[in-house]
């Protein structure tokens, strides 16, 4: 890349942070309306949804639902897990972020009823709605595996990133003392959908770096385990994987099922195509497998023929409408479509459920669709990674082409990914991007 492509491709990323997605309609006169719009979740999907409708609607009842008060940038945790970020890299108020005229309801949601288009909490408070976000996340599973618990994180040899700011903390303390004292590691993912699948990739290729990087290379034995038959979803990139798995001395053992552990023993077992199957370990990286909130099944929400063991929200994956309650809408982890559970993703979907919403209070149809686009800014080492983007027909979708291919290792694809894409996340919390 040149010093041209280099400040063209700068002033691009800068305009990603603040310029508007196509319709969200930033110029149009606000929308007179008394309609009641219930927000499930203050994540990422629900605060940058409440924020660009407050800009949209006049006189709208917009209520969010969501008892955490503490903001999580899911992006950074893989940094965290490594030791390139301190923990509160990734923590933020949830109060900064929402807009002040709506109502925020620190309560945990117990039921939906779109019949009668009321929600429950826990506490038992029911809300009406006239138009539903359900923005809720996901849940990790960890009684999935036998053995395993939250609290074993950072200790005999135990990470696992995804539960927040302290086990990735932790994550680190053991996957440090692997990377200097070397052995058998092995980077796990699960059988579910999960939240940005390239995630247990950038550990296994960054613990990789860091321990050729202390001069360990000779003593580690590095296997990926993985219960799909390929490395990614994305045909042409799997084969990019496998090749710098390759080059880089990674082993993988596919379609194997993480199903126990036992962390006295340091051992793991595997349900595989010819039996179970265990393995000795001195640290293993677990991701457990992952589900939609129990309120969303329980609640006649999930998708009858699809993902039945995880139950995601039955919508059409163009509109992410749900297909048999036309008022509610599903965003990000907990939405059933084959793609999208990523920030970058969240971006993508916001505008289109904004338009959808606001059409249909207009007494109209919408007209934005979401094409399936997932971002994963995969690092294959400090310094470097691969920007790679795609569809529901994974059709790689490169934002930069030109100037930064998608299956090259590059320092400005990290830079984007340590540097840039806060800023663009924090501008999309605030409806901006």
């Amino acid at each position: 890349m040149n010093r041209r492509d280099f400040l063209s491709l700068a002033a691009i990323s800068g305009g990603l942070a603040v310029a508007p997605l196509a319709g969200s309609g930033a110029a149009a006169k606000p929308i007179a309306t008394k309609a009641r719009i219930v927000i499930v979740g203050a994540g990422a999907a629900g605060t940058a949804l409440a924020n660009r409708l407050v800009r949209r609607l006049d006189g709208a009842s917009i209520t969010i639902i969501d008892p955490r008060t503490t903001h999580l940038y899911q992006p950074g945790l893989s940094l965290v897990a490594t030791g390139l970020k301190p923990a509160d890299y990734v923590t933020s108020d949830v109060a900064h972020w929402l807009p002040a005229n709506i109502v925020w309801m620190g309560e945990r949601v117990a039921a939906v009823d779109g019949e009668a288009k009321t929600v429950s909490t826990e506490n038992g408070t029911v809300i009406d709605y006239d138009w539903l976000i359900l923005a809720p996340g996901l849940v990790l599973d960890y009684g999935a595996i036998e053995g395993f618990s939250a609290d074993l994180v950072g200790e005999n040899g135990i990470g696992a990133l995804y539960g927040g700011p302290v086990e990735a903390e932790r994550t680190w303390k053991a996957a440090q003392r692997f990377t200097e004292a070397g052995g058998t590691g092995i980077f796990t993912r699960p059988a579910t959908e999960m939240k940005c699948a390239g995630a247990p990739l950038k550990h296994t290729f960054l613990i990789d770096d860091l321990a050729r990087r202390a001069g360990n290379a000779g003593k580690m034995n590095m296997i990926y385990a993985a219960p799909q038959s390929s490395l990614f979803g994305v045909p042409i990139v799997a084969e990019k994987v496998r090749m710098l798995f390759e080059d880089r001395g990674v082993d993988t053992l596919l379609t194997s099922t993480l199903t126990a552990i036992d962390p006295g023993a340091r051992r793991a077992v595997f349900a595989t195509e010819n039996g179970q199957q265990e393995i000795d370990y001195d640290y293993i990286h677990v991701i457990p497998p992952q589900r939609a909130p129990d309120f969303i099944r329980n609640s006649g929400l999930s998708w009858a023929d699809r993902w039945t063991d995880q139950g995601w929200v039955e919508v059409d994956q163009a509109t992410l409408r749900h297909l048999r309650y036309p008022e509610i809408f599903a965003l990000g982890d907990v939405a059933g479509v084959p793609k999208g559970k990523t920030a970058a993703s969240v971006k993508w979907q916001v505008p289109v459920v904004e338009d959808h919403l606001i059409a249909a209070i207009e007494g109209r149809e919408g007209t934005e669709t979401y094409n399936g686009y997932t971002s994963c800014p995969l690092i294959t080492r400090i310094g470097r990674a691969m920007l790679v983007e795609f569809d529901y027909r994974d059709n790689l979708v490169p934002s930069f082409p030109g100037i930064i291919a998608p299956l090259e290792e590059l320092w400005i694809s990290w830079l984007m990914k340590e540097v840039a894409l806060k800023a663009t996340y924090n501008a999309m919390l605030r409806g901006q991007a």
